[in-house]
């Protein structure tokens, strides 16, 4: 099968087409990778390409509890150690830098750090703190031109940062509501400067924080994630010209010759399943205008994933929920045997409960 058969990715080699897609597991108290992330993602190295959960490339953006950083000397040892233990059982790591955004409570921030973003807008609806419990989002800082050139050069030094704590690449992620993604949806930017109002302006900023990333560490170290007609944190979905902004930032990414693009697919969770004529023009433009692979994601099993890559609309193929239980997954998509189903009370608790403590495959 396809699924299995190795594939060169920018500069490196991937033993197979199989992705650990990036999931939030909020086991990083105090914001710093521990040794427990390290045996977590250790178990799961046969994976071709595993992509980190989201880590902030400053104070400001970490929204959520518990989530990890790669902004200070003790993040960068902490996930020296998860990179080992990847390398060290022959596997590839990039890690995903996120940036909550609005997407965040103050009780979630380290001391001085600011929730902003592109419009002061808030997401309706509660989040989780630790020392409170849920508690409605706060309303985020209008982001001034100097806050945006500051958070652009924050995500350059967090990919310096990566390289140096051993990682392979680096995904940016541009999907679900979070940051850049905030800034592409007219539904949360208001802008009226040339960051906002035109699809054009609006994908400005995706494109800075590319272009800045890929410029510092090699263009080939560098994905990106996108969720075209989204609705997670409070994103429009769907709105006029959606298809032909993504497509021309597709164009625009596909010209810095990025490693890859990874799009999300959360209607297998409920979410309306997004227009595939964009998803297409999104793939067609960034690989005729010199990017890379194509991950798809989304609710994928054994058959559905080699149907994608035999026909091309996909080069690797990401898995979410099945690696969390199934540590030995590739194995198991292998063999075709059953998987194990995820016990979702545990996907955000602290421990390894849930996390570490699922049994591994046996033949």
């Amino acid at each position: 099968m396809k699924l299995f058969i190795p594939l060169q990715l920018g500069s490196i080699d991937l033993k197979n087409r199989i992705v650990m897609a990036p999931m939030t597991r909020n086991r990083a108290p105090g914001n710093v990778p521990n040794e427990l992330m390290a045996e977590y993602y250790g178990q799961r190295a046969a994976a071709g390409l595993i992509i980190t959960e989201g880590t902030s490339p400053s104070p400001n953006g970490l929204g959520y509890p518990r989530i990890p950083g790669i902004h200070s000397p003790e993040q960068i040892e902490g996930w020296q150690h998860v990179t080992n233990a990847v390398h060290n059982r022959g596997g590839r790591i990039f890690i995903q830098l996120m940036h909550g955004g609005r997407v965040a409570h103050r009780l979630n921030l380290p001391s001085g750090a600011e929730i902003m973003a592109p419009s002061a807008i808030r997401v309706s609806g509660n989040i989780w703190t630790d020392s409170q419990g849920e508690q409605p989002y706060d309303t985020p800082k209008e982001m001034t031109r100097d806050d945006i050139c500051t958070t652009v050069g924050e995500y350059i030094q967090a990919a310096r940062n990566a390289i140096a704590a051993g990682f392979d690449g680096v995904e940016i992620h541009g999907a679900n509501g979070y940051l850049i993604t905030q800034f592409l949806d007219p539904g949360s930017n208001t802008r009226a400067d040339d960051y906002g109002g035109t699809a054009g302006n609006r994908n400005r900023f995706a494109l800075d924080v590319a272009r800045g990333i890929a410029t510092a560490i090699g263009t080939e170290k560098v994905g990106i994630r996108l969720s075209p007609h989204g609705v997670f944190n409070d994103m429009s979905g769907t709105y006029d010209g959606i298809a032909e902004q993504y497509a021309e930032l597709a164009a625009e990414l596909g010209r810095l010759h990025l490693a890859y693009v990874h799009l999300v697919d959360h209607s297998a969770m409920g979410a309306p399943k997004p227009d595939q004529a964009t998803v297409g023009a999104i793939c067609t433009k960034f690989r005729g205008s010199g990017g890379g692979a194509v991950i798809l994601s989304g609710g994928y099993d054994r058959e559905r994933a080699e149907a994608d890559l035999m026909s091309g609309a996909a080069d690797l193929i990401a898995y979410g929920r099945p690696f969390i239980s199934n540590p030995d997954l590739v194995e198991q998509l292998q063999a075709d045997a059953p998987l194990i189903d995820a016990d979702q009370a545990t996907f955000y608790s602290p421990g390894a409960a849930g996390y570490t403590d699922y049994p591994r495959y046996m033949p």
